[in-house]
């Protein structure tokens, strides 16, 4: 009985000390999450700049004003322009510089602004944030690809913007019917970023020089969406002396706009002069207009205008 009883106690022990070594062989282990490459700006052929979602405010030129920018084989891409977008560079845009990705970190080398050195947050499979140290600066991007990216909706959502794209816009034709109003001597308007919205407009006859154009009247101008109407916008012109033209704005092509007058009933049919390539602020060549500021125009939505 006493041998019995001390075999089941070395057993009993073995048992103990075979659960206490189990329990150590199975310890959890840490393993080190593996850091975010940097070359993720790779994955997708172009990153949307959702511009309203920017923080910071010293803005990084190339980036304010780029509407989409692509890393591609180490060159830089930008689509800075309304006019022409969907086309230029198969839809890239121009090359404005290089880059160069490390981990995660991206550094820029802008044509014109210079080298820029980001952090990189990858905030969902096609969203990332990069963030600029320097000028305590960050920029949301939005990954797609081209045949996944909608040219048409960015196009008409920034029409503004193409307006400003020509230093020049010469009214080609005056339709036949409408009646009879001031704004049928017209013949040339300007729309610049001065103040955020400013337009100029001349009486001088089409075909003028533009160094010789005499830039008659002056005012704010407005865009407004149609509700309802994705290719229709309507242009206010509220000039200085008080008076105020409004047109519904359609457009043609990336060179050629529509307005219609909506008090006589006219159309007119305005052609951009000069297409102005933007690089960032300034211009590659010497134009008329101050340093392009990319601010929204305040939009409100109106009802589809019956006539």
């Amino acid at each position: 009985m006493k041998t019995f009883t001390q075999f089941f106690l070395v057993v009993f022990t073995s048992s103990i000390l075979l659960i206490s070594c189990e329990q150590v062989y199975y310890e959890e282990v840490y393993v080190e999450e593996v850091p975010l490459n940097s070359q993720v700006v790779e994955d997708y052929d172009l990153w949307y700049v959702d511009y309203h979602r920017t923080e910071g405010n010293q803005t990084i030129p190339f980036l304010t004003r780029a509407f989409t920018i692509s890393f591609v084989n180490g060159n830089l891409y930008a689509n800075n322009n309304i006019s022409g977008i969907g086309i230029t560079g198969n839809g890239y845009g121009i090359e404005v510089g290089s880059y160069d990705p490390f981990y995660t970190n991206l550094r820029t080398d802008h044509t014109i602004d210079g080298f820029h050195n980001f952090e990189i947050e990858q905030l969902s499979l096609n969203e990332i944030r990069i963030y600029n140290a320097y000028t305590n600066s960050a920029y949301y991007l939005i990954g797609y690809n081209l045949n996944d990216f909608d040219y048409d909706k960015l196009f008409y959502e920034n029409i503004e913007y193409l307006l400003q794209d020509y230093e020049v816009w010469g009214k080609e034709n005056t339709s036949n019917t409408g009646a009879v109003n001031d704004f049928d001597n017209e013949n040339f308007l300007q729309f610049t970023p001065e103040n955020n919205t400013t337009f100029y407009s001349s009486n001088n006859v089409y075909g003028t020089e533009i160094g010789n154009i005499d830039w008659s009247y002056v005012g704010g101008y407005e865009v407004y969406d149609v509700d309802g109407y994705e290719d229709l916008k309507v242009l206010i012109l509220d000039y200085s002396n008080g008076d105020i033209e409004t047109f519904e704005l359609s457009v043609v092509n990336d060179t050629t706009v529509e307005l219609y007058h909506i008090a006589s009933e006219t159309v007119y049919t305005f052609k951009g002069i000069n297409f102005i390539q933007y690089l960032k602020g300034t211009t590659k060549k010497k134009s008329t207009n101050s340093d392009r500021v990319r601010e929204k125009i305040k939009r409100k939505s109106i009802k589809k205008i019956s006539y």
